[in-house]
């Protein structure tokens, strides 16, 4: 047989993540009205419809869902035609959604058409990005440094939402040009702002550039200069200046100044010539959904800064966390009163010149050669085994958020927040972006009563569920089982080791924090799973009843409990 087109192979991939996206989040009822059925080559999930069916291969699966789809098809049982295209297959069942619901069905066709462009320009490109990485960087993966594992993690997948890849209205002159799986450098463009006009918190960095340094010496004593991201500049930020009141008073510089390097979120960028500093940078486009917007709510800035303040004050209390867990600081800040008139300075520890850091993101990612990093890693501080590398960072993983549990606290902090830290000493764990965590009121106030000062009113919650839901999709998921159900070969081995490290965790934490993760998680029938899909494309906010389109769940099959996972 010979090996079918590139083009082919990117589509035939894209759809049956898109089928397993959509059944597992039970879109139309694509799970739950859908009876099994065996056949020969297989099992199929036959949803019936208005005088038909249609059918869907499936296999078994265990990772937050029962089954996964098997082929990248629907088959419509009347005449046996084969659905074999995402716009076929949407088609298909946007016809059997609610009418209210369908624009988001064109609207999730929209993201899929971006991805598979994006996929397809990756698959174009692999080699010359591999040759560029390599060139600058070394033949030793375990060894590179900078952003270089950013590109490499920035063209795989998300574990789960199946358009990851494509970035809402954006060209590929646009991501070869920003975008941080080419690997760029480019300048920032820069505005200067009335200080009247403008939230500042901490010293801004001594690089930062003055309005005459921009070439606007008329405005050196009354306006400050924020970093603008050349893909915001035009419409997007004319709209903002007039919707704020500071068209023609806000000045936009003609010069550039400070060289990047866009990191894994693309929106945040790292300075070329002070590779710790990272501004954070909104961006008028959208990820992980249509809603799922990349811009910057001068409340999140608000919220991060909190959210460091808080977990800094559990590790001074935690004595055996202050070397192993760290932090970068995301307590300077500037806004405008504007979603896209915003910047974070973050600044990372510094970290011994043989450190190697590497986002969690990319251990998966394939490198040069075709090994994943993980593998590379493992040869060098491992002995050659990344099992004992995953263990190592799963047992320091669920020691750190479980005891933050203790305190009522689940961070949002996912595989592009966490970086493993390799270097003398061992294992570190370094942690960015606390915006967006779930905290248990009364139980952080028995032990930290604050106040803390988070912005966002849904940060609190009464009582442990939102807070548990969290610690399941974002740890466990997302930070824990994703590995195991990627690494075939090690799947068995690597549950186990998963089940194992996490229950050692909550034994030690004991008392009720430990019987409420006992019973939530490792012995719950079935465990929380983000329906992410639905939330950020497929129905409105009143249609979905998401409250937060990243903490929007369905419930998926416990693969902590022993012979757990499948159908």
């Amino acid at each position: 047989m010979t090996a079918p087109p590139l083009s082919g192979t990117c589509e035939s991939e894209l759809l049956t993540r898109v089928l397993g996206a959509l059944l597992r989040e039970d879109v139309v009822g694509l799970r739950s009205r859908s009876a099994l059925v065996h056949r020969p080559d297989g099992d199929w999930l036959r949803l019936p419809t208005a005088g038909d069916a249609l059918l869907l291969p499936v296999t078994e699966d265990g990772y937050q869902s029962e089954h996964r789809a098997r082929l990248p098809l629907l088959v419509r049982e009347s005449d046996g035609a084969e659905l074999t295209s995402y716009e076929t297959v949407l088609g298909a069942l946007r016809e059997l959604a609610e009418p209210v619901d369908r624009d988001g069905f064109d609207a999730f066709a929209e993201e899929c058409r971006q991805t598979l462009d994006t996929m397809r320009l990756h698959a174009r490109t692999r080699d010359e990005t591999d040759q560029r990485l390599t060139e600058r960087y070394g033949d030793d993966p375990a060894r590179w440094t900078g952003l270089a594992y950013d590109t490499l993690a920035a063209r795989l997948d998300h574990p789960v939402y199946p358009t990851a890849r494509g970035r809402s209205g954006l060209a590929e002159k646009q991501l070869r040009a920003y975008a941080p799986e080419f690997h760029p450098l480019f300048a920032l463009r820069w505005l200067a702002v009335p200080h009247d006009a403008v939230t500042l918190t901490g010293p801004l960095p001594d690089l930062w550039p003055t309005p005459a340094r921009l070439g606007l010496p008329e405005v050196e004593q009354t306006h400050v200069a924020l970093p603008v991201h050349p893909l915001t500049v035009g419409a997007p930020l004319d709209e903002a200046l007039r919707t704020t009141g500071l068209a023609g008073r806000a000045l936009l510089a003609e010069q550039t100044h400070l060289d990047v390097v866009p990191t894994l979120s693309m929106r945040t960028v790292a300075v070329a010539a002070d590779p710790s500093l990272h501004l954070k940078l909104p961006l008028a486009t959208a990820t992980l959904g249509l809603r799922n917007k990349r811009t910057i709510k001068p409340g999140s800035l608000v919220d991060g800064a909190a959210g460091q303040r808080l977990v800094e004050t559990v590790i001074a209390r935690e004595p055996r966390f202050r070397d192993t867990i760290l932090h970068a600081d995301e307590t300077t800040y500037a806004h405008a009163g504007h979603e896209l008139l915003a910047v974070l300075c973050r600044r990372f520890p510094a970290f011994p010149g043989d450190s190697v850091v590497v986002p969690a993101a990319a251990l998966l990612a394939e490198a040069p050669g075709g090994r994943p990093v993980l593998h590379h890693l493992a040869d060098r501080f491992y002995d050659g085994d990344p099992l004992a590398l995953l263990d190592a960072y799963l047992t320091l993983l669920f020691d750190w958020q479980t005891t933050l549990f203790d305190y009522g606290i689940a961070l949002e902090s996912h595989q592009q927040n966490i970086s493993l830290v390799f270097g003398p000493g061992g294992l570190r764990l370094l942690f960015k972006d606390n915006d967006g965590p779930r905290i248990n009121a009364s139980r952080l106030a028995a032990v930290l009563p604050g106040p803390w000062g988070f912005d966002d009113p849904r940060t609190f919650t009464a009582g442990d569920g939102a807070v548990a839901d969290v610690f399941a999709t974002i740890t466990v998921h997302l930070c824990a089982g994703a590995y195991a159900f990627s690494l075939a070969e090690h799947r068995a081995a690597l549950l186990g080791l998963v089940r194992e490290r996490l229950a050692g965790a909550v034994d030690r934490l004991g008392g009720d924090a430990g019987a409420v993760l006992r019973a939530r998680v490792l012995e719950a029938a079935r465990l929380p799973v983000k329906a992410m899909v639905t939330a950020g494309t497929l129905l409105s906010k009143e249609r979905s009843g998401a409250a937060d389109v990243n903490k929007h769940y369905t419930s998926g099959p416990n693969y902590l409990l022993p012979g757990g996972g499948s159908a």
